[in-house]
């Protein structure tokens, strides 16, 4: 077993370190006002957690403020068309996401009256909230008294029992480990280690001196705590290959289409491409034309690494009769992925 007789964290510590140093963010009941008993709204809460699953808080605080603006609570949501959700989401990527935060919405809206379940159990009956999510909610906005086990925790965790296999061979332990030390103030100390991973215990630094686990973690006592958590092993990315075809008319307007709603970049905008494969087929273009390749796009997902070969050219515009024609002034609007601004970014547009 990697974790032995595991000591349990020093809630108190922690919690009078986050009451005096805790993150401003906009979707957090400060602990000041969570004292006067003002409770987190389960929307914003639920909302920020999907937007920060694979992405920064920097990166998306822009995003959260825009969705509340656009659609301050979840009936405005749930209402709001599929397409109008995937354009606002453009940027941040991993797109079931928005599909998913769109369908549990709806489902909040019409199933519930508006109102998200109270325990970690009901809210992973809602669509796109698993087993994370669901633990976030409830201790953050009813201080259900679970274990809540991030990227950010991980890390912490790993360090502070000098954990001696990479983490995903001990979640469970882990989190059996942290559930012993969860505190009334559930949702406050939730938080505080989130930010304690995030500003302390970081990936590359560790601020041992000022931390409030330093008495009891045995990585400092090691004196090496940036060696944890230990690395797994990682697979080799394959690549996969492709053309991407960038048409325009004779008045510049810029040819697109949606992708099927389901799979890889889901319901979102694009360009048209070929398959793509692990040996790059010879181009086939969609339309006759004058075609310039205009070099190479490189995109690393999750599972694989894809290689995309530009192409442009001028075409008449009735040669496609399932896509639209869009301005370049408009792109910067249309739910295009991170992936297609940088095919049409290549192609001298965006």
């Amino acid at each position: 077993m990697p974790l032995l007789a595991p000591h349990p964290i020093d809630a108190d510590a922690v919690l009078a370190w986050y009451d005096r140093h805790a993150r401003t963010l906009p979707w957090r009941v400060s602990p000041g006002d969570r004292a006067k008993d003002v409770h987190a709204d389960p929307y914003r809460v639920w909302l920020s957690e999907v937007m920060l699953q694979q992405t920064t808080v920097a990166a998306v605080q822009k995003y959260f403020l825009r969705f509340t603006h656009l659609w301050p609570t979840v009936f405005d949501l749930a209402a709001a068309p599929l397409d109008a959700v995937l354009r606002e989401w453009a940027g941040l990527g991993y797109y079931a996401r928005a599909r998913n935060l769109h369908a549990c919405a709806k489902a909040v809206a019409d199933e519930h009256g508006g109102v998200f379940p109270k325990t970690s159990e009901g809210l992973q009956t809602l669509p796109g909230i698993g087993a994370y999510t669901s633990a976030a909610i409830a201790a953050i906005c009813f201080d259900e008294r679970i274990a809540v086990l991030d990227g950010n925790l991980d890390r912490v965790l790993a360090r502070y029992y000098a954990l001696d296999v990479p983490v995903r061979e001990a979640k469970d332990e882990l989190r059996a480990a942290l559930q012993q030390s969860v505190p009334q103030r559930s949702g406050d100390f939730a938080q505080a280690m989130m930010d304690l991973g995030a500003t302390i215990c970081a990936p590359r630094v560790a601020s041992c001196l000022i931390c409030p686990l330093q008495p009891d973690c045995r990585a400092t006592r090691e004196g090496e705590p940036t060696l944890y958590p230990i690395k797994p092993v990682k697979a080799e990315r394959p690549v996969r290959r492709g053309h991407a075809f960038v048409m325009t008319d004779a008045g510049g307007d810029v040819y697109l289409q949606s992708r099927p709603g389901k799979g890889l970049l889901g319901g979102m905008t694009e360009v048209p491409t070929s398959d793509w494969v692990a040996d790059l087929a010879e181009v086939a273009y969609p339309v006759a034309g004058q075609w310039r390749h205009r070099g190479q796009v490189v995109h690393v997902f999750t599972h694989f690494r894809l290689e995309l070969e530009v192409w442009s050219s001028l075409v008449p515009p009735d040669s496609f009769a399932n896509g639209w024609w869009s301005p370049p002034s408009a792109l910067k609007g249309e739910a295009l992925p991170t992936l297609f601004r940088k095919v049409l970014a290549q192609a001298g547009l965006e």
